[in-house]
C-alpha cells in the first residue's frame, strides 16, 4: 500500500497554493493516509460480475434544444460594471506568481 509522507504533503500544498501550519500538515497527512487505506480496502472487493455504473438512474437526462435569445444587450450588461471599456468588464489582476 502507498503511504503519503510530509514531503508529498508540502509538494501538493505548493501546487495547490495552500499554506499549512505544522498542526494542519500533520492532520492532512493523517487524513490522506486514511483515505488511501480505505481505497486499498475497496481493491479487495470481488467485482467480477458487476457492470460499470454509467448513470445513477435509468434516465440519462433529457436536454432541451439550445435557443439563441438576446436576454440583455451588451451595453446594458456593462452599465452596472464598476469599470469597463467599450467591450469588456475591467477587473483587477488576481493571479500572482508565488515562489
Amino acid at each position: 500500500m502507498m503511504n503519503i509522507d510530509s514531503e508529498t504533503i508540502r509538494r501538493v500544498a505548493h501546487l495547490a497554493r495552500l499554506d499549512f501550519d505544522p498542526q494542519s500538515e500533520a492532520e492532512m497527512l493523517h487524513d490522506m493516509n486514511r483515505f488511501l487505506e480505505y481505497a486499498a480496502m475497496l481493491d479487495e472487493l470481488d467485482i467480477s460480475g458487476i457492470e460499470p455504473l454509467i448513470y445513477m438512474n435509468e434516465d440519462p437526462g433529457r436536454l432541451r434544444d439550445d435557443q439563441v435569445r438576446q436576454e440583455i444587450s451588451h451595453s446594458d450588461a456593462l452599465k452596472n460594471a464598476p469599470r469597463s471599456d467599450s467591450d469588456y468588464f475591467r477587473v483587477p489582476k488576481v493571479i500572482e506568481q508565488r515562489e
